[in-house]
């Protein structure tokens, strides 16, 4: 037995005891704890701690929108789960004589990305911990420090609780060995991350939550609130230097009101590149890798607009957050149209809503297919345009997408950290990942006096059509 398949075991073992002990645990209980954890990477002393570690570690994002991150997803996602049953009965349809009872799923594997190592196990050990289960942290070993500091501070939650402990555990030498040994191990998994580590977990032969790539894109419609959607969309852009899945990669805009929308943008920092800027920007986004083969350049990911700037040899105003580049008419072929992970935005012009719905198709089957997208708009025929064809699991109205995709309180969706993309995406669901996909959900059924429908009620219709009535 090698040394990583040791101490997984050692792991599981642990996280098993600790789900057992909990298995009786009440609906109060449970919500007592839930609470208990999450306060621990709810307050001010704790999370500023968590965010400056975390920058520090990965060098990515900053320290103030990452603070105001937790401060959000936290209590969004406690909040989401205040008054939810998930122990025992849990639903009763009378009419139907049908009884579901929630169990636990045992012990979940939860894979965490570079990107958001802090909120990410902090949203995600409370939605597991609501149905009564243990979860098992996977970092990224670039940022093992800043989510092993998230996963103690939770268990100081449980321990003041008087819960045991080990029903959050994380790995400290994370490896690609050790995280495919915990998701064998393990009873259900969450890959919040890249699309490899996706792959691997629905490879591993157990039930497996898993994300889409994200290249969220805005239309911005002729009637668009521009000042609205300007901030919206540079609120969103700069957040955390753009570390969020959601984060827009492009916006579509009316041509007719493009001048107007740049101009409210230029005030909140972004700054328009000239087609020499852009040609040495991309020079520098994009490097070749040791496969021979075009990559985002890690350098980039996360950094603030400055720095990026600096470092492809631009000079651009102090105060600009987000680099606005021109997007090509060639979608497929265009480096701009991929996701950047980063304050670089790209823009495509359009005439006439038809021509702008053939852009944000292309741009989002392209890259990020059943992610996401958005519209500022108050024509609710364009509404209904993109959520009767676009192939995407949410979309946003006059929102801002790194906010809004994964809930918040200016919408209904459901707090999360981690966005299921559907078919569309390689993934099982189209949902948000929240406590409910960590339910087993016995349905107890009752007798009920046979309704059977008659053919002509099943049938009718058709057999008119045939002249068979």
């Amino acid at each position: 037995m090698s040394s990583s398949e040791t101490i997984i075991d050692n792991l599981i073992n642990k996280a098993r005891i600790a789900q057992k002990q909990i298995n009786h645990y009440t609906q109060e209980e449970i919500d007592k704890v839930c609470v208990a954890v999450g306060w621990e990477v709810y307050n001010d002393s704790n999370i500023k701690a968590l965010a400056t570690l975390a920058v520090e570690e990965t060098g990515m994002g900053n320290v103030k929108d990452k603070i105001t991150k937790h401060k959000n997803k936290v209590l969004g996602v406690l909040n989401d789960i205040k008054d939810a049953r998930s122990v025992g009965l849990i639903e009763r349809d009378e009419t139907k004589k049908i009884s579901k009872y929630a169990k636990p799923v045992g012990v979940v594997a939860a894979l965490t990305p570079v990107t958001n190592p802090t909120a990410t196990p902090a949203s995600n050990a409370i939605t597991i911990l609501k149905g009564r289960n243990a979860v098992i942290f996977a970092p990224h070993p670039k940022s093992k420090k800043a989510s092993g500091l998230a996963v103690e501070f939770m268990r100081q939650g449980l321990r003041k609780v008087g819960a045991p402990e080990d029903l959050i555990q994380v790995i400290e030498e994370p490896s690609v060995e050790s995280t495919n040994l915990l998701m064998q191990k393990a009873d259900v998994i969450l890959a919040t991350g890249g699309s490899a580590m996706v792959k691997a977990a629905y490879s591993s032969g157990k039930p497996a939550y898993g994300v889409g790539p994200g290249n969220s894109v805005q239309i911005i419609a002729e009637d668009a609130d521009i000042e609205d959607a300007a901030e919206k969309i540079m609120m969103s852009k700069a957040f955390d230097h753009a570390t969020s899945c959601s984060s827009e990669n492009a916006i579509i805009i009316e041509a007719s009101v493009a001048d107007a929308m740049f101009t409210a943008m230029a005030k909140h920092g972004a700054y328009r590149l000239e087609k020499d800027e852009q040609t040495r920007l991309e020079a520098h986004m994009w490097v070749t890798n040791k496969h021979g083969k075009k990559a985002l350049n890690p350098a980039i990911i996360a950094k603030s607009a400055a720095v990026i700037a600096a470092d492809a040899g631009l000079k651009v105003p102090a105060d600009t957050r987000v680099l606005l580049a021109q997007g090509s008419k060639e979608i497929e072929n265009d480096l701009f149209s991929q996701e950047k992970l980063s304050p670089v935005l790209t823009f495509h012009l359009y005439q006439g809503f038809d021509q702008g719905y053939r852009i944000l198709e292309r741009l989002t089957d392209h890259v990020g297919t059943g992610h996401s997208c958005g519209i500022h708009t108050f024509n609710p025929s364009y509404v209904e345009r993109l959520g009767l064809h676009m192939r995407t699991s949410r979309i946003l109205v006059n929102q801002p997408q790194a906010a809004g995709n994964g809930g918040a309180f200016f919408n209904g969706m459901p707090s999360t950290v981690s966005l299921g993309c559907g078919s569309w995406g390689g993934n099982i669901t189209t949902e948000n990942i929240y406590y409910k996909h960590f339910l087993n959900v016995t349905w107890v059924s009752e007798y009920l006096d046979p309704v059977r429908p008659t053919d002509q009620a099943i049938f009718g219709e058709l057999l008119k059509s045939y002249g068979q009535e």
